[in-house]
């Protein structure tokens, strides 16, 4: 269900949430304009161009008064200048682990429904493990250190022409059943600083290539005039990010998987030494050589050296590591 606004088509965007019973959380945007929908993946680089290009022509929706509809119960909240909304909420009904639908309304003035988007939220089992991935240059190969190179990849492939670093699906594949039951993977979130607009497409590309179904937690919404300076942010917001999964879920240990292209090093050092009890251990793909000595500094400068720490470049150095640690079997 679609809604106009100075006649323009208006939609409601939701994405993944996560949490438990007592804290769960649901992100999404209302924007106005056509849906970008990506019917063929062309290799095309034109057409590639021209999509890429479209998904930062949004034109976010502030003000709006959206409902959540969750079972019996229902949420109100106003949108932010970025058309982004955030619900955060206790369920009075009892929530078994795993995936649930849910809705979220576009209101009216006179309170009634006028678009619907439709999402999901995650509900990990509490004795699970918790795995927090950065997404570029440690699970999509993206050349984050490299402008020219970044952006060359990013306007000309497609989510299903994008390369995935070698042995990183079936690692995840293995830290996803790793002691837990076959019905009951462990949760996996997905922190980037890659723009929401980026969503669709990242989604598309973790299911093309089988990787573990999770929730993604991305970077403020950019328009048109911002694109190149996609991926570009302050990273303390990417630590914000994984405090709020801690946050959520304190009851889960986690492992957190990035690479040292930018910063993920020193914000995860960071935060096993404020939260060393909180993280069984840190992944660090060594993407950029030239930093491999500074990385090993950074990752020693972690207190707890009960917190074990890997500097990796191919992914099967990590695997043999996590079975040597007995985080796999």
């Amino acid at each position: 269900m679609e809604h106009k606004v100075n006649n323009s088509v208006v939609s409601v965007k939701v994405y993944h949430g996560y949490g438990h019973q007592e804290n769960m959380i649901l992100y999404g945007h209302v924007l106005a304009g056509k849906k970008v929908v990506r019917h063929r993946y062309s290799t095309n680089v034109l057409k590639n161009v021209l999509h890429l290009i479209k998904l930062f022509f949004v034109k976010p929706v502030p003000g709006a008064r959206v409902q959540l509809e969750w079972g019996e119960q229902k949420f109100y909240t106003t949108t932010e200048k970025d058309g982004f909304f955030k619900f955060e909420w206790q369920s009075t009904a009892n929530v078994d682990a795993g995936w649930h639908f849910l809705k979220v309304h576009l209101l009216n003035e006179q309170g009634q429904p006028t678009a619907t988007g439709e999402g999901k939220i995650f509900v990990p089992h509490s004795t699970q493990y918790g795995f927090i991935s950065d997404i570029d240059d440690t699970v999509l190969v993206s050349h984050s250190a490299d402008t020219g190179k970044k952006l060359r990849v990013m306007f000309t492939k497609n989510p299903r022409s994008r390369k995935t670093f070698a042995d990183v699906v079936r690692f995840y594949k293995l830290l996803a059943f790793a002691h837990t039951e076959p019905n009951l993977p462990n949760p996996f979130f997905y922190v980037s600083s890659s723009e929401w607009n980026l969503y669709d497409d990242l989604n598309e590309f973790f299911k093309h290539n089988g990787l573990p179904k999770g929730a993604f937690l991305l970077n403020k919404i950019k328009r048109w005039y911002e694109l190149l300076q996609t991926g570009a942010t302050k990273h303390q917001g990417k630590l914000m990010r994984v405090v709020r999964i801690f946050e959520a879920f304190p009851k889960q240990r986690f492992v957190l998987l990035g690479d040292n292209s930018q910063k993920d090093p020193e914000i995860y050092a960071l935060l096993a030494n404020k939260y060393p009890e909180r993280i069984i251990a840190l992944y660090i793909r060594n993407i950029s050589p030239e930093k491999e000595d500074f990385t090993r500094t950074v990752l020693d400068s972690i207190q707890d050296k009960s917190i074990h720490t890997c500097l990796f470049k191919h992914t099967d150095e990590a695997i043999v590591h996590s079975k040597s640690v007995g985080l796999l079997d």
